[in-house]
């Protein structure tokens, strides 16, 4: 049996290249692998810790299904479903609770800083988010989880969640590890010292831009008053920040990049990155397009993913509730 790896990735709106170079694009790569047995999902229970519109909510879910097959994800390799059609889920949540220690949980670094940007709604959801990411990844007897720097701290969460169930009620979950992808790290176009967000959409690449937006953001990215091309992101972070883009798209070395630009002018390199870009999404659009067209077809999709990832995480909820005496 190859290893279960899951992830997930929250529908709270249009994703831009940063959650594509980040994350969708590393899915894609890790299922193509045939390495694993993946489990990817719609992560909206954690969408919720956060203020929603009910209606954009409902709206993102199917959006973000879309994203996913247009990526290249795929049912036939891939169990794809969505967190809250599964009730264990919740269910493992609170029993997890109950062995979750509180001085870890207050020393978990993303509950600060989430926590800090929305004040005026700081909610237990915010604060238990890595024990119900814990309950994500150990429902499916995962072994691997993708993670990146900022998650690492989660993770030993989940692992230290998983070791003490295992020690009070004898072995039931797996210790899943970390699995390090390369991930480039997409900087602002207005500002390359912060990082590319969708709050500052005119500073942003999203992934449904059309070529002649993708065109106009380029062609306004901060760079500075040199005029060689050379990769420095210390000393020239936005000339750095659009040959990383450059590299992470054509799968090359930044300084190789900078290198096949060099003696040329900044408008060269932002006219073929426009281009690029451009291209890299071009059947990504239709394929979405396409896809939201079709509501009900798409929704089959929903469905036949959840109702196997239910079978399975259902399970193994079971399993628990009988090692604890309910």
């Amino acid at each position: 049996m190859k290893p279960v790896l899951v992830s997930g990735i929250k529908p709270s709106g249009k994703l831009h290249l940063g959650n594509y170079l980040g994350a969708l694009r590393n899915f894609v790569d890790l299922q193509n692998s045939g390495d694993y047995q993946c489990f990817f999902f719609i992560a909206d229970l954690h969408s919720i810790t956060e203020p929603q519109d009910p209606k954009e909510l409902a709206k993102n879910i199917p959006d973000l299904f879309a994203v996913y097959l247009a990526a290249g994800l795929d049912p036939k390799k891939s169990v794809i479903y969505q967190q809250s059609r599964i009730p264990a889920h919740s269910e493992l949540t609170w029993i997890l609770n109950t062995i979750a220690p509180i001085g870890e949980m207050e020393r978990m670094t993303q509950f600060k800083d989430k926590a800090a940007k929305q004040e005026a709604n700081v909610n237990m959801g915010l604060f238990d988010y890595p024990v119900l990411m814990a309950a994500d990844i150990i429902l499916y007897d995962a072994a691997v989880v993708p993670v990146g720097d900022d998650q690492l701290q989660h993770l030993e969460l989940t692992r230290t969640l998983a070791r003490k169930f295992n020690n009070h009620f004898g072995r039931t979950f797996i210790e899943p590890k970390g699995l390090l992808t390369k991930a480039s790290r997409v900087m602002s176009l207005k500002d390359p010292l912060r990082k590319m967000s969708k709050s500052e959409p005119e500073s942003c690449l999203f992934l449904d831009d059309s070529p002649e937006d993708i065109k106009k953001k380029i062609a306004r990215a901060v760079t500075d008053s040199g005029t060689s091309i050379e990769y420095d992101p210390e000393r020239r972070p936005g000339l750095a920040n659009l040959l990383d883009i450059y590299a992470a798209l054509a799968r090359m070395e930044p300084a190789a990049a900078a290198k096949k630009f060099s003696g040329q002018p900044y408008s060269a390199l932002k006219g073929s990155l426009a281009e690029l870009v451009a291209d890299h999404f071009a059947d990504f659009r239709t394929k979405k397009k396409k896809l939201l067209a079709k509501p009900a077809a798409l929704q089959k999709i929903i469905d036949a993913g959840s109702i196997k990832a239910g079978k399975i995480a259902t399970k193994k909820i079971e399993t628990v509730k009988k090692k604890i005496g309910l």
